[in-house]
């Protein structure tokens, strides 16, 4: 498949530390490590001034979507980034990403230029730029990746994502990664993304070492606490299925 496309299911879990160093040590007879080792992840999450995206994805919509344009480490002018349109329904993510140059993506988001329609994931995004109209930058989002894909199965990927942070500042891909903490430390965010069923051996280590399935959104919990900051509600880190209010 064309890795312009994807076309999976995704399934999310926190685990802490000593869970996190199970399931690796585990896994080792079925999954390879990325050649790229740990590598930090930047995004630019964009919504509507209303926040209509985040708020209607937190709602666990059929049909949800988002835009984000993405970068591994930090992007210089001319360095290619990901521009990508990522769609859910009924529990199936697909997402459509293009490769252009970082001031090139600019000039698409934030200038109002459009894509050349040479391609369908050109047309779809060029589609979503002009149905939601006014978007903007809304967060920046970074985290240090490691992945691993199956030894047999290319298309099974478990990715462990630390050290998440979002800032409302600085919304660029050139500045160097920085922000809040959204986990609390020692936690890690697993993804374990298939494109049929989760094989029996990965659910049996799901089951041995503890590890439940949850319901996670970088950019939800960025919003939330922005929302809840402006109601006068205090917040601390994650370390389980839910911000805890205080």
């Amino acid at each position: 498949m064309d890795k312009s496309i994807f076309k999976r299911h995704e399934l999310k879990y926190l685990v802490s530390a000593e869970q996190r160093e199970f399931i690796e040590s585990e896994f080792a007879r079925y999954m390879i490590p990325d050649e790229h080792g740990e590598s930090t992840i930047c995004n630019i999450y964009y919504d509507t001034p209303d926040f209509r995206l985040i708020r209607r994805s937190l709602e666990k919509p059929v049909y949800k979507e988002k835009l984000r344009l993405r970068s591994y480490g930090t992007a210089s002018k001319d360095e290619k980034v990901f521009l990508e349109l990522k769609k859910k329904y009924k529990g199936i993510v697909y997402k459509r990403r293009i490769s252009l140059n970082y001031d090139e993506a600019q000039e698409i988001l934030e200038n109002g230029e459009r894509l050349p329609e040479n391609s369908q994931i050109a047309k779809e995004i060029n589609y979503f730029l002009d149905f939601y109209g006014d978007i903007f930058p809304a967060v920046y989002l970074c985290y240090d990746r490691t992945a691993y894909f199956g030894a047999d199965d290319p298309d099974l990927r478990i990715t462990f994502d630390r050290n998440i942070r979002w800032r409302t500042e600085d919304i660029d891909l050139k500045v160097e990664p920085y922000g809040e903490q959204i986990l609390d430390r020692g936690y890690s965010l697993m993804e374990i993304k298939a494109a049929g069923s989760m094989p029996l051996w990965l659910a049996e280590l799901l089951a041995q070492g503890g590890i439940k399935q949850t319901s996670f959104s970088k950019y939800g919990m960025a919003y939330m606490t922005m929302l809840r900051r402006s109601m006068g509600i205090r917040t601390k880190k994650v370390k389980s299925e839910v911000t805890v209010n205080v």
